[in-house]
């Protein structure tokens, strides 16, 4: 086993042998600095065969440190001393700078994981209400008519043309719903009446006040009607109309007009009952009818 002075000795001439390798580079720098200064004259073969040598010596002297060093090596090794391979300084940039960039990468995919984490997702249930709105045909099944009780109207406070209706719907409490009709019908004739009511339309506002709903009505340019359920209905029931299931949207998705779709097809047939498409509206089997208008739209 070497001693530990033999491993001295190594060391030492390994660091004088770098020192000088570093002392010739240096001196070749010098060398290229006054060949330059002095141009392509006549003393530029002595300059250039000066740096070949020097050069030559370099070469010569890396080859002795490596000798050296490798012997170091091996007297460590035999002296028990474990060796680990430093890497060299180009190739210890490159994974600084991809540890430098991954680190960004990470630190956006965790913080996606945890925006989609906080972002609370939906029951199956609410999903499966989405799936079956968006399959359901576009037809008055759609639509969610009800009857309803007009408790009582006053006119609008910023509107001469709109009435506000406080609505029962056999709901826990009455809708406020805001309708245009100040100049066909009497405000009177508003109190205490029964309405076939849209309710599932979004909620808007109309000149400050929320309106909750629409109030169904026969309509021409010149006279509009409220449509009647039958005598002997309750505020809630509902209007059916063969042939097409009642399957209403918790909400009409004013993007989708699906009211749009159908209310060219709502109209008052000739014996002043509504119809979808010809067929009738009906409460409790019984037809939804006009006061007095025929063969108009309803709106």
């Amino acid at each position: 086993m070497a001693s530990a002075e033999a491993i001295a000795k190594l060391e030492t001439k390994a660091v004088a042998a770098e020192k000088l390798i570093e002392l010739l580079r240096q001196q070749i720098s010098q060398v290229k600095a006054a060949q330059a200064s002095q141009g392509c004259g006549g003393g530029g073969d002595a300059y250039g065969q000066e740096i070949v040598k020097l050069r030559e010596e370099n070469s010569n002297l890396k080859s002795d440190v490596e000798t050296w060093k490798a012997k170091l090596s091996a007297v460590e090794v035999a002296n028990g001393k474990k060796i680990f391979c430093t890497p060299a300084a180009k190739s210890d940039e490159k994974p600084k700078e991809a540890k430098a960039e991954a680190a960004p990468i990470a630190a956006n995919e965790k913080k996606e994981k945890k925006i989609k984490a906080d972002k609370p997702e939906k029951s199956p249930k609410e999903k499966k209400e989405v799936k079956k709105e968006d399959d359901s045909p576009v037809d008055i099944g759609r639509l969610d008519l009800r009857v309803g009780h007009i408790r009582k109207a006053s006119k609008h406070p910023d509107a001469d043309s709109l009435y506000v209706e406080e609505i029962d719907l056999g709901e826990e409490k009455p809708r406020t719903v805001i309708s245009g009709l100040v100049k066909f019908i009497p405000e009177e004739e508003m109190q205490d009446r029964m309405a076939i009511i849209l309710c599932n339309l979004k909620p808007s506002k109309m000149r400050g006040i929320m309106s909750e709903a629409m109030v169904m009505c026969a309509s021409t340019p010149e006279k509009v009607e409220i449509m009647a359920p039958p005598a002997g209905s309750k505020p809630g029931d509902l209007v059916q109309v063969d042939g097409y299931s009642r399957n209403p949207d918790a909400q009409l998705n004013p993007k989708k007009k699906i009211f749009e779709a159908c209310a060219p097809d709502l109209k008052v047939n000739d014996t002043k009952q509504a119809t979808y498409k010809g067929v009738l509206w009906t409460v409790n089997g019984q037809p939804v009818t006009s006061q007095t208008l025929v063969g108009v739209q309803i709106k």
